[in-house]
C-alpha cells in the first residue's frame, strides 16, 4: 500500500501513523512543505506521488475558490483510478434542531455551503467521504482547553454536540479502505451538550468548572457563535454496518479518561 496524504494537520497524521503502523508507505503534504512532507505546491513531485498512489487522502478543506486540491489535482487524481478518502464535516447537515441525521440526510443547507460543495465533489468521484463532528484527542480536547483557560460553559437548553476521538476516527477510515465508496459519518455514539463536557473535564483535572452562561453573555468569537447556531445528533450506523467499525471510545467519558490516563502514566 503507498498512500499520498494531502494535508497533514492532526488528524490526517494520526491516520497516517495508523497506516504506517500496517506497513504502508505513506507521503503527504503540507502548505510549507515541513520536513518529512511533501510543499502542496511542489507540482512534479505530487505528480509523481499520485501516479504512485494506491491510496489518496485529502484532508484539506475548502476556501473561497473551493476545493484546493480538486482545483488543483483533481484531473490526475481521477486518471489513477485508485481509493480516493476526504475528511468531510458533520457541518454540511445544518441545523437540524436537535434530530438524528445521518448519510441520507440533505446537505448543503447550513453555513458550510463551501464544505458541502466539496463533499459533493468528492462523492461525485467515487471517494470514501468521512463526515466528522467535533474531533478531540491527545494534545487537543476539553481537558487542554481547561487548563489554557479557553474552556467556556455555554447553557443553550436542548442542544448537543456530536464529537470523536480522533483515533476512533483514524480506525474508521483504516475500515474503509476495503469498503465500498460513499459517505460515511464517523461520530460517536453519544451526543452531549458541550457544558457536560467541559465540566468533566474539569472534574478530571480536578479544578472547579466555568460557571454557565447564556449565549448572549458569552465573550465567543464569531466563529464560535456560529458553532451553537446549529443543533444535531449525528448516526454512525452506516459506517457500523458497512465497514464493520467499532467505538474504541463510544463517549467523551470514556475518551477523556484515556487521555488523561496517558497523561499521568
Amino acid at each position: 500500500m503507498r498512500v499520498l496524504v494531502f494535508g497533514l494537520g492532526y488528524s490526517a497524521s494520526v491516520i497516517a501513523d495508523a497506516l504506517r503502523a500496517r506497513d504502508a508507505r505513506v507521503e503527504g503534504t503540507t502548505r510549507d512543505g515541513r520536513e518529512g512532507s511533501i510543499a502542496f505546491d511542489d507540482d512534479a513531485r505530487v505528480a509523481f506521488e499520485i501516479e504512485n498512489a494506491t491510496h489518496i487522502l485529502s484532508s484539506v478543506p475548502p476556501d473561497g475558490a473551493g476545493d484546493p486540491v480538486l482545483h488543483r489535482y483533481g484531473a490526475a487524481i481521477a486518471a489513477r483510478d485508485c481509493w480516493a478518502g476526504y475528511l468531510s464535516s458533520t457541518g454540511v447537515y445544518g441545523d437540524a434542531k436537535g434530530a438524528w441525521v445521518d448519510e441520507t440526510s440533505p446537505i448543503g443547507g447550513g453555513r458550510r455551503a463551501e464544505r458541502a460543495a466539496a463533499d459533493a465533489q468528492w462523492l461525485a468521484a467515487g471517494a470514501h467521504v468521512f463526515r466528522l463532528p467535533g474531533i478531540y484527542g491527545p494534545g487537543r480536547s476539553p481537558l487542554d482547553a481547561v487548563r489554557a483557560g479557553r474552556a467556556h460553559r455555554v447553557e443553550v437548553p436542548g442542544q448537543v454536540f456530536s464529537r470523536i476521538h480522533v483515533e476512533d476516527l483514524a480506525a474508521g477510515v483504516l475500515a474503509a479502505i476495503d469498503g465500498p465508496p460513499g459517505a460515511y459519518n464517523l461520530a460517536d455514539d453519544h451526543p452531549a451538550p458541550q457544558a457536560d463536557v467541559v465540566a468533566h473535564a474539569c472534574a478530571l483535572l480536578g479544578v472547579t468548572p466555568p460557571p454557565l452562561v447564556g449565549i448572549e453573555d458569552a465573550s465567543l468569537s464569531a466563529a464560535a457563535r456560529g458553532f451553537y447556531s446549529e443543533n444535531r445528533r449525528v448516526a454512525n450506523g452506516k459506517a457500523k454496518r458497512v465497514l464493520g467499525w467499532r467505538l474504541r471510545y463510544p463517549d467523551y467519558r470514556s475518551g477523556l479518561a484515556a487521555i488523561r490516563a496517558k497523561e499521568l502514566a
